[in-house]
């Protein structure tokens, strides 16, 4: 496990989300039931840009990184793609900003069914699951990111 130490933002945001739209298959969003999106929201309009992409939605009480007690929240998961991954350096410039209500929350990625990516943004807390030496040395060499193998 490779611990993220401190937030990627800017261009080291957009080099890890590059990263793992390169190596990935599939990313998550999720939406906490108890945090309504109103139909203006930033949140919701992501959502929306993301639509084209979206394999499916799943009410799910467990997700890379989470696992809720007592409540299921909504869990997107989506396709990669070039333009999902546009979307995704656009409306965000940090790893930690998707917390609702302003987006959805724990942008995380998953490569073949499995965590690849895993963030659990509101707890500042994110890390990437890899053994494979040239997936690490790709890791080790995006510009500003702490990371601690």
């Amino acid at each position: 496990m490779i611990n993220i130490n401190t937030e990627p933002k800017n261009d080291t945001y957009r080099l890890l989300v590059d990263l793992s739209f390169d190596l990935c298959d599939e990313f998550i969003l999720v939406v906490r039931k108890d945090l309504c999106l109103k139909p203006n929201d930033s949140a919701k309009s992501v959502l929306e840009k993301l639509n084209d992409y979206l394999k499916e939605m799943k009410e799910q009480s467990e997700w890379a990184g989470t696992e809720l007690l007592e409540h299921t929240a909504y869990v997107y998961h989506y396709h990669t793609s070039p333009e999902a991954r546009e979307i995704i350096k656009e409306v965000s410039n940090s790893l930690y900003s998707w917390v609702q209500p302003n987006l959805p929350e724990d942008l995380s990625f998953y490569k073949s069914g499995k965590p690849w990516l895993v963030n659990t943004a509101h707890e500042k807390q994110s890390f990437i699951l890899s053994e494979d030496k040239s997936e690490i040395d790709r890791i080790v060499n995006i510009k500003g990111l702490e990371i601690r193998l």
